[in-house]
């Protein structure tokens, strides 16, 4: 099939080069030149494993071309997915679908034959049924129907979860667009993955209910961290001990820094926002406890890490390994780490960051932070390492010939991920949130 892309940011890329490797013909269309011209050249904008590799690939195909003119991506498709950014609105918590609004626009404003406008973008539950509405008082020439098929895409795991995805949700209205994306994604089907088809309304929830579950739960262990800090418990024994419960299960039940990135502190914010619109604010009032207490674990972190190096961050050195909201990504958006860093530089003390693929995008934040090109260079001399994104290259550290490069072996552990008896035995002092006190 013939498919338009209609945005090439880190949805609409990925996006675009997993349908060409499953052998549809892409037109990606975005505005952004530079964007256009990096993905036409095989190279990515963003950081996520394998993509460029998977890029080149389709590239030498033929079967994937970016362009800037949305005639050109329109043309002749029969199925055109809508992949744009829903950032938080500025002073505000709702949504902003004007992307949204643009793209649909482009497509009907461009289409010269007949087909499916297939949103992916996480919107308010209600767009698609407005966008709907638009499209019937429309004047195009053509048929064209709106459905939605919300993304499910894990930073660092996107083209995993779009080649093999664990579910498949298509919000329609007929008949005729079920069957389009049945065919769309018919080798992921063929392939046993589970699907499931349902309203407009359905879909649209489906996607920003999961960030909710997932962030619920993030925090209950985190607010299960301050309680075991109260009461000199061990919040990863606890969490180990539910896990064990296949009613609860052990998946987002790691108590540490919290979450951030593009998705999920918006999400949950615009998802209760919208409640409150539709006269609904009770139900998701449990949202704000969720939000404030991911806030809040930044802030104890960056307490914390005061308090282990007695009560002053002035004259101190800190150094900050990770600086992207998750590992195998190079985002930094409603970066904890990041966060943190940006704290104890503001309280006095001198950070020094490292990370293997976000320095670029973390200087562009903050620039007033210091930012090493290995994690030896960023730990020299420090007084305190904070381990704040659990990059596989940290967890690889071998204490003992690191504590020579330090000036004092103490080390925060803020996604308690390490062997706190081998760095203990190692002549470190780790410290972990909501693990009582150190080792020693």
């Amino acid at each position: 099939m013939k498919l338009s892309v209609i945005g090439t940011g880190y949805l609409g890329a990925v996006h675009a080069v997993c349908m060409a490797h499953l052998g549809h013909e892409v037109v990606a269309y975005d505005t952004d030149a530079a964007k256009i011209a990096m993905l036409s050249a095989g190279s990515s904008p963003f950081y996520e494993p394998g993509f460029d590799e998977l890029l080149g690939a389709v590239l030498a195909t033929g079967r994937l071309r970016f362009t800037q003119s949305a005639d050109e991506a329109v043309s002749g498709a029969s199925v055109h997915f809508v992949c744009v950014g829903t950032p938080q609105l500025a002073g505000s918590d709702a949504a902003d679908v004007r992307y949204v609004d643009s793209a649909f626009k482009a497509v009907v404003a461009s289409a010269d034959c007949d087909g499916l406008i297939v949103g992916k973008s996480t919107v308010p539950v209600g767009t698609a049924q407005r966008l709907a509405a638009e499209l019937a008082e429309a004047s195009s020439p053509h048929a064209l129907e709106i459905a939605w098929n919300p993304e499910f895409l894990r930073e660092g795991k996107a083209i995993e979860d779009t080649l093999r995805p664990d579910r498949l949700v298509f919000g329609v209205t007929s008949e005729h667009a079920e069957k389009t994306l049945r065919q769309v994604y018919g080798s992921l089907i063929d392939a046993g993955t589970p699907h499931l088809t349902s309203d407009l309304a359905t879909s649209e929830l489906v996607k920003v209910a999961a960030n909710a579950f997932l962030a619920t739960k993030i925090s209950f262990i985190n607010a299960m961290a301050e309680v075991c800090d109260v009461v000199d418990a061990d919040v990863v024994l606890l969490s180990r001990a539910l896990g064990y419960d296949d009613r609860i299960g052990s998946r987002f039940l790691n108590a540490g820094l919290g979450f951030g990135g593009g998705c999920l502190p918006k999400d949950i914010r615009a998802f209760s926002a919208r409640a409150g619109e539709l006269g609904a604010s009770d139900a998701l009032r449990f949202l704000h406890e969720v939000d404030k207490i991911n806030v809040r674990q930044r802030e104890k972190a960056v307490a914390a890490a005061r308090s282990i190096v007695g009560g002053d961050f002035l004259g101190k050195s800190v150094a900050v390994l990770g600086a992207a909201f998750k590992p195998n990504s190079d985002d930094v958006r409603d970066s904890p780490a990041l966060n943190v860093a940006a704290a104890m530089h503001l309280m006095g003390a001198d950070v020094r960051v490292h990370d293997p693929k976000a320095i670029a995008n973390a200087r562009k934040r903050f620039p007033t932070l210091s930012y090493f090109d290995t994690a030896e260079d960023a730990c020299r001399n420090a007084d305190l390492t904070v381990l704040a994104t659990e990059w596989d290259e940290y967890l690889s550290i071998e204490p003992a010939s690191f504590r020579s490069v330090v000036r004092v072996p103490r080390l925060l552990d803020t996604r308690n991920v390490l062997d706190r008896q081998y760095w203990s035995d190692a002549g470190w002092q780790l410290f972990g949130l909501g693990r009582g006190g150190p080792t020693a």
